[in-house]
């Protein structure tokens, strides 16, 4: 992949290959960028350097790149190979981190600061969508930081996603957008979890209900993506969203609300529901394993 007009491959740095990393790691390799990669457990990038990648020994390898992307789990995961392997003091000069981790708005703040301490240039560019969409490219992507290193990245991430929503300077913007996305995807299965629970007990099946809607008003993503399962009532979906993940995000998205005294009663609601499932083994499960835990409160 020509970077610009520079006659040679866009270096990537890529760390963390899991769920999403791996096909978004790949799809970089297929358009032809020059993709160094690196993970915890080291077995989970052979994949990848068969496709054609480099396996660095270190994270400090990845971070000389043109652009260095990490995708770990957590805001726990993020900070201790950032401190561990001092990565931002590893960074190359032009090298622009873009982190596309759902993490905490602290979390996004303080990396912005410990980036602009040391003259290096952060974007925060989380992704909406889950592994399937990873894999063949469509996720959206909201980035925020500085326009130029937004730019520098975006013929990486135009083959990561299928479109880029730049939001601003500052990288917690993203971040907040992300969470509160996720909040309302969450509320969003749990209402119609509900809802085939109530149509159920009325004698409706859920596939015919779940038809009607996601045919009708309700024809968008956040609906589509979830129906299926909660159809076939098989929520062991290796390519979704676990449901566990979903407790987490709701976790920051309410710590983040606190921070700023905003009510969120709808998201406090379901992260019971979420503990509730949780409480009842289901937390690895696909997101859609709310219309079980839906159908047990109804007895249907």
């Amino acid at each position: 992949m020509s970077a610009g007009n520079r006659g040679y491959a866009m270096r990537i740095g890529f760390i963390g290959i899991g769920a999403m990393g791996n096909p978004m790691a790949k799809n970089l390799i297929d358009a032809g960028f020059d993709v160094t990669v690196w993970n915890r457990s080291g077995e989970k990038c052979q994949p990848l350097v068969a496709a054609g990648a480099r396996q660095a020994d270190s994270p400090a390898e990845c971070a000389t790149a043109d652009v260095l992307i990490t995708m770990l789990a957590d805001d726990a995961a993020l900070d201790a190979v950032l401190r561990e392997h001092d990565l931002i003091g590893a960074m190359a000069a032009k090298t622009v981190h873009v982190n596309m981790a759902t993490v905490s708005t602290a979390t996004a703040v303080e990396l912005a600061q410990r980036h602009a301490s040391a003259g290096k240039a952060y974007v925060a560019a989380p992704v909406l969508g889950r592994p399937d969409l990873a894999a063949a490219a469509k996720l959206n992507i909201v980035a925020a930081g500085p326009a130029d290193a937004i730019e520098q990245a975006r013929p990486a991430l135009g083959r990561i996603g299928a479109k880029v929503w730049p939001c601003g300077d500052e990288p917690v913007r993203a971040n907040a957008i992300k969470l509160a996305t996720n909040t309302m995807l969450v509320s969003a299965v749990e209402s119609m979890a509900e809802a085939t629970a109530m149509t159920a007990a009325h004698g409706i099946e859920p596939g015919d209900f779940l038809e009607i809607i996601t045919s009708s008003i309700f024809s968008c993503p956040a609906y589509l993506g979830y129906a299926p399962a909660m159809e076939k009532r098989d929520y062991d979906n290796p390519q979704g969203f676990k449901l566990r993940l979903g407790a987490k995000d709701i976790d920051l998205a309410l710590t983040a609300a606190h921070a700023g005294n905003v009510p969120m009663p709808m998201s406090a609601t379901a992260r019971e529901r979420l503990a509730e499932a949780m409480a009842a083994g289901d937390g690895d499960k696909d997101l859609s394993v709310l219309a079980e835990t839906a159908r047990r409160r109804a007895n249907v």
